[in-house]
C-alpha cells in the first residue's frame, strides 16, 4: 500500500515535546533509550513514550514494545514485594490497511501512515531556510522519524494506534504506580534502555490556563503573542480563536498552531499575525492542547480594534525668539493631509527622550506656527498630528535655548564628616534650577590659603567625597562650593565649611625646667605641651623603688608649677609628665627627673650633760646621755677665760663619760657638747660652766 502527501511547514526553534529530533540532543555513540511522560486525569493514567534514535524507532515499529506496571505502594505503605502487571506484550503500529479511512479527514494520520509505511516521504521546504537545515538536508529516515513524533503529540489517539502511547485505566487512588517501557528488539540487533515512569492518581492537576497572552492592535492586523516555554512541558501547540461580539468565538487556524508555526521564533514567545478590518472590535483568546490530545482553559480574552495610521508626519524648522521666555515655532505638514487629522499639539519636555507633557491644545490644522512664552533655559519641544481615526504623529525634538546670563543661586546647606581614614564625605541642598549643570568643589588646608579646585568638570551630585591626611600639622581642613548651569554661568561661593581632622596625634609633651629641694619640699617648674588642642596636664611621682607611676596633680589650668610637700627625708623620688588634648590622646611623659630628699630636720642636743670638779683628781668630770643608736660620735668643745671655744675630743657614739685634766685653778671653764649622727647631720649644741 502506498501513501503520497507534500508537508509544507515553517520549522522553528522552540518545540519541546518528544516531536524534537533527538539527534540534536544525543551524539550519534550513545545508546539509545526509551524515554516517557505520564498524564494523569481523575480516574485513569496516560503514557506516551518515544525512543532517541530513528534506527530504534524503525526496529521498534517491527518488534514492539513490552509495557509493565507495578503497583509500588498502596494507602501510603510500600509494599514488600511490587506487584507486576503486563499491560502489552508486543505493542506496535497497528497494520497499514487500519489507517485508509483515517488518512482522509485527519493530517496527524496521514503523516504517521506516510512516514510508517510510504514508499517515499517527500518535504516541500520553500524559501524557508530553517525548515531546509533541519528537514531537507536530513536522511529520509530521520524525516520519517521526526515527523511521526511531531504528529503523535498532537494527536493522542494517533499515538496509540502508532504504537507511542497507553491509556492504563485499571488503576486505583490509594496506589502508586512504576510503569516500564521495554523494547523487544533482540539484543543482538540493537541494545535499547528501557524508560520508566513513577505516578499515581493523587498527582492529578486540572491544565494551566496559558500565559502571558498579549495583543497588539496596529493598522488592518493584531499581533497575537505568549508565552509558550513556561509550559511547554504540558502544551505542545495551541488554537488561536476570535470573535467580533465577544461570545461567539471561532478558530482561526486550520490546525493547531505551535512555535514551528513561526519564522522567527524566539525562545520564548509565539507570535501569531491576524489580518482585520480598522476601527472594529475583535476579541482573542487560545487554548493549549496536551501531548495526551488533551484542551486546556482559555486564556484571557483581549479585545481591541485596529486603526489606520496617519500618513504624515509633521516637522519642526524655525525658532524665533521674542524675548528670554517667548519664542515662536514653526513646522512643515503636507496640506493634503489637513483633512485627515483635528489639528496639533505642542509638547515639551526638559529632556530630549522623555517626560513630554502637552502645553499647547487645539491648534488649528491648518496652522503652522505656534508661540511659547514660558521658556525655561533648556525646553525640548515636538509638535503632534492629532488624527481624526485615533491615529497620531509625532515630529522628532527640537531644542530651544534663550539666551542665559543669570547664574544660579548661592548654595546652602555645605556639610561633612571626616571618618578616622581621612574620607570625606560632603553633601548640600540641591539647587532648584532646571539648567543646572553641576557644582564645583572647593578646598583649602588653611583658613588664609588660596582653595584649590577638586573637580575638572562641574559635578553633577550634590555629595562628593574627598580624602584628607590625618596626620599633618593641619587640625582642620576648609571646603566651598560653587553651582554652575548649562551656559556656564557660576553662582556666588558658598559659605566656607569647617571640619576637624580625626586626633590621631598626641600633643607634644611637656618639659620640666627646674627643680630644688628646700625644708624638706620639692619644688617643680615644668613648660607646658605646646599643641592647641591640650586639655589637661597630669603629674606622676614613683617613690623609691615603686613599680607604677602615681598621680599627684591633674590640671586643667596653664600652672606650670607644682611643690610637692608629701616627700619623706631619706627618700629618692622620680617625677614625670604628661598632657591629654580634647581627643584623650595622651603625649609622651616628659624626661624623667629624679632625687634625693636629704634628712633636713633639727636633732635635739644632748641630754643630761654635766660637768663636775674633782679636786682628787684634779680633773673635770663630764657626763651624758643620748640613747639615739644613730649618734657615730660626741665632739666635745672648751672655753676658759682667756681661749675661745674649740674642740678638744672626738668620742665614739657609745662613749658617754670624759675626764679634762688640762685645768688651772680659780679658772671658769665652759664645756660645749654635740652629737654628730651617721649620715652627717648633728645635733644642737649643749653647754655647762663651772669654776675649777
Amino acid at each position: 500500500m502506498r501513501f503520497q502527501f507534500s508537508i509544507l511547514f515553517l520549522f522553528m526553534i522552540g518545540f519541546t515535546s518528544f516531536s524534537q529530533s533527538k539527534k540534536d540532543t544525543v551524539a550519534p555513540e550513545k545508546k539509545p533509550e526509551i524515554q516517557v511522560i505520564a498524564r494523569v486525569q481523575k480516574d485513569r493514567i496516560l503514557l506516551r513514550w518515544a525512543v532517541t534514535t530513528p534506527i530504534a524507532w524503525k526496529k521498534l515499529n517491527t518488534y514492539g514494545y513490552t509495557v509493565e506496571r507495578y503497583t509500588v505502594t498502596r494507602d501510603n505503605k510500600t509494599l514488600s514485594q511490587p506487584e507486576k502487571v503486563v499491560l502489552a506484550k508486543a505493542l506496535k503500529p497497528e497494520p497499514a490497511e487500519t489507517w485508509e479511512k483515517l488518512i482522509e479527514n485527519n493530517d496527524n494520520a496521514a503523516i504517521i501512515a506516510q512516514a510508517l509505511y510510504g514508499e517515499s516521504f517527500a518535504v516541500e521546504g520553500g524559501s524557508n531556510s530553517t525548515i531546509e537545515s533541519i528537514v531537507n538536508l536530513s536522511e529520509e529516515n530521520e524525516q520519517r522519524f521526526t515527523f511521526a513524533l511531531f504528529s503523535a503529540d498532537k494527536d493522542f489517539e494517533i499515538a496509540k494506534k502508532a504504537g507511542l502511547g497507553l491509556e492504563d485505566k485499571n488503576v486505583k487512588l490509594n496506589e502508586k504506580y512504576a510503569y516500564r517501557i521495554l523494547s523487544n528488539v533482540p539484543e543482538n540487533e540493537l541494545s535499547i534502555d528501557y524508560g520508566g515512569v513513577f505516578v499515581s492518581l493523587k498527582e492529578y492537576e486540572p491544565l494551566p490556563q496559558p500565559m502571558d497572552f498579549t495583543v497588539h492592535f496596529t493598522d488592518q492586523s493584531s499581533m497575537l503573542s505568549w508565552n509558550f516555554k513556561t509550559l511547554s512541558q504540558v502544551y505542545g501547540s495551541y488554537y488561536i480563536e476570535r470573535s467580533t461580539d465577544k461570545k461567539t468565538f471561532e478558530r482561526i487556524t486550520d490546525k493547531p498552531y505551535t512555535s514551528l508555526n513561526q519564522e522567527n521564533a524566539n525562545n520564548n514567545r509565539i507570535f501569531y499575525v491576524d489580518s482585520i478590518a480598522n476601527n472594529k472590535p475583535y476579541s482573542y483568546r487560545i487554548q493549549g492542547i496536551s501531548p495526551f490530545g488533551e484542551l486546556g482553559p482559555y486564556s484571557q480574552i483581549i479585545t481591541g480594534k485596529g486603526t489606520s495610521i496617519l500618513k504624515f508626519v509633521p516637522h519642526l524648522r524655525v525658532k524665533e525668539f521674542k524675548d528670554d521666555t517667548t519664542v515662536t515655532l514653526s513646522w512643515e505638514f503636507p496640506e493634503e493631509g489637513d483633512s485627515e487629522i483635528s489639528g496639533f499639539e505642542l509638547n515639551r519636555s526638559d529632556n530630549d527622550d522623555k517626560n513630554y507633557t502637552t502645553v499647547v491644545k487645539n491648534i488649528p490644522p491648518k496652522n503652522r506656527s505656534v508661540t511659547y512664552n514660558k521658556l525655561s533655559s533648556t525646553n525640548y519641544f515636538t509638535i503632534t498630528a492629532i488624527g481624526k481615526q485615533g491615529s497620531n504623529r509625532t515630529s522628532f525634538p527640537m531644542l530651544v535655548q534663550p539666551v542665559d546670563s543669570i547664574p544660579p543661586d548661592r548654595p546652602v546647606g555645605l556639610k561633612g564628616v571626616i571618618d578616622s581614614l581621612g574620607v570625606v564625605k560632603l553633601t548640600w541642598t540641591p539647587n532648584k534650577e532646571k539648567d543646572l549643570f553641576g557644582y564645583r568643589i572647593y578646598k583649602g588646608n588653611t583658613a588664609q590659603e588660596e582653595f584649590s579646585q577638586l573637580t575638572v568638570s562641574p559635578h553633577e551630585s550634590n555629595s562628593y567625597t574627598d580624602k584628607v591626611i590625618i596626620k599633618n600639622l593641619n587640625s582642620k581642613v576648609y571646603y566651598k562650593i560653587i553651582a554652575v548651569d548649562n551656559r556656564y554661568n557660576m553662582s556666588a561661593f558658598s559659605e566656607v565649611l569647617i571640619l576637624k581632622k580625626p586626633d590621631v596625634i598626641p600633643p607634644t609633651s611637656p618639659v620640666f625646667t627646674h627643680f630644688a629641694i628646700k625644708e624638706g619640699s620639692v619644688f617643680l617648674e615644668w613648660i607646658n605641651s605646646q599643641s592647641e588642642d591640650v586639655a589637661s596636664h597630669h603629674l606622676y611621682r614613683k617613690e623609691n623603688d615603686q613599680k607604677d607611676w602615681t598621680l599627684i596633680l591633674d590640671t586643667k589650668n596653664k600652672e606650670e608649677k607644682y611643690q610637692d610637700k608629701t616627700v619623706v627625708e631619706g627618700n629618692t623620688y622620680r617625677y614625670a609628665i604628661f598632657a591629654k588634648d580634647e581627643s584623650n590622646l595622651i603625649s609622651k611623659p616628659s624626661p624623667e627627673i629624679a632625687m634625693f630628699v636629704p634628712k633636713y630636720s633639727v636633732i635635739p642636743s644632748v641630754k643630761g650633760f654635766f660637768a663636775q670638779a674633782n679636786k682628787t683628781t684634779n680633773t673635770i668630770d663630764l657626763s651624758w646621755e643620748y640613747p639615739n643608736t644613730e649618734v657615730g660620735s660626741f665632739e666635745i668643745y672648751k672655753a676658759s677665760d682667756t681661749e675661745p671655744l674649740q674642740l678638744i675630743q672626738v668620742l665614739a657614739g657609745k662613749i658617754k663619760r670624759l675626764s679634762d685634766p688640762t685645768i688651772t685653778i680659780n679658772t671658769t671653764y665652759k664645756y660645749g657638747i654635740r652629737a654628730v649622727y651617721k649620715d652627717g647631720r648633728t645635733s644642737k649644741m649643749d653647754f655647762f660652766s663651772l669654776k675649777f
